[in-house]
């Protein structure tokens, strides 16, 4: 067991008899009433408050990736919530467990993608290498938004009207049209490849990036599980999946 010493240490907070101190900023003498939710999380997050940018953005990512009608991890947390009334927190916790590559995560391996094209590799490249592989290139392809997701150009919208695109924006753009030259098809850009872009030029880290959806999604399942004791969903959820699914016992049964 490792003992106390220079390794063992937290940047983060320590509560005090009186005060509680969080990034070395003391929370009710100084950062109740000044900050908001989103420059506190940046705070946590980095340690660091951020500047009108970074604010600006965080803010605007958290509201274009936080809800998104009754996908999967919506209905898992409302079913939850159905079977056990009283755990909140635990219908909560099984939402973010489904937040995965698939439906939500794709936004950090986008990130690692856009350090790799911003550092020099060629975009053409990785996409041709991706297609090879029979792989999926993260960032693309929606099951909903066709010819473009709306959230995806909003973002990039705005980081070129502020003047913050930077170079995994080039980077994002650069790997856009390349992935359509190799499907020979432009491809929906998903809301994960500009937000990663954007975070990543406004200086979070690849393995921070995720942080975002995970945070976004938690307040949309609060609502969605708020929702669900006024006007119950879940008992409907699972009698329809009961419908959809049909039934066939082994053939040797």
């Amino acid at each position: 067991m490792p003992r106390p010493g220079d390794d063992a240490v937290t940047r983060i907070a320590r509560a005090f008899p009186d005060r509680v101190e969080v990034r070395g900023r003391d929370l009710a003498g100084d950062l109740m009433g000044r900050l908001t939710f989103t420059e506190y999380f940046h705070l946590l997050l980095t340690g660091r408050e951020p500047d009108e940018d970074e604010r600006f953005f965080l803010d605007l990512l958290l509201v274009a990736i936080a809800e998104h009608g009754l996908m999967p991890t919506n209905v898992a947390a409302r079913l939850t919530l159905a079977a056990d009334p009283a755990s909140l927190q635990g219908a909560v916790a099984a939402g973010i467990l489904g937040a995965g590559p698939v439906l939500l995560g794709t936004a950090e391996e986008c990130a690692w993608l856009l350090e790799r094209i911003a550092a020099g590799e060629d975009p053409a490249a990785v996409a041709a290498g991706i297609r090879r592989a029979g792989g999926r290139v993260p960032g693309f392809g929606h099951p909903v938004h066709r010819p473009a997701d709306p959230r995806a150009e909003r973002i990039l919208e705005l980081a070129d009207e502020r003047g913050v695109s930077g170079r995994h924006v080039a980077a994002a753009r650069a790997l856009v049209a390349a992935v359509a030259a190799e499907w020979e098809t432009p491809l929906t850009t998903n809301v994960s490849l500009p937000l990663a872009a954007v975070a990543l030029d406004l200086g979070l880290a690849p393995d921070t990036v995720k942080a975002i959806p995970v945070l976004a999604r938690t307040a949309s399942l609060l609502a969605h599980l708020a929702e669900e004791r006024e006007r119950p969903l879940g008992p409907l959820l699972g009698a329809a999946a009961e419908e959809a699914v049909g039934y066939e016992p082994d053939a040797g049964a």
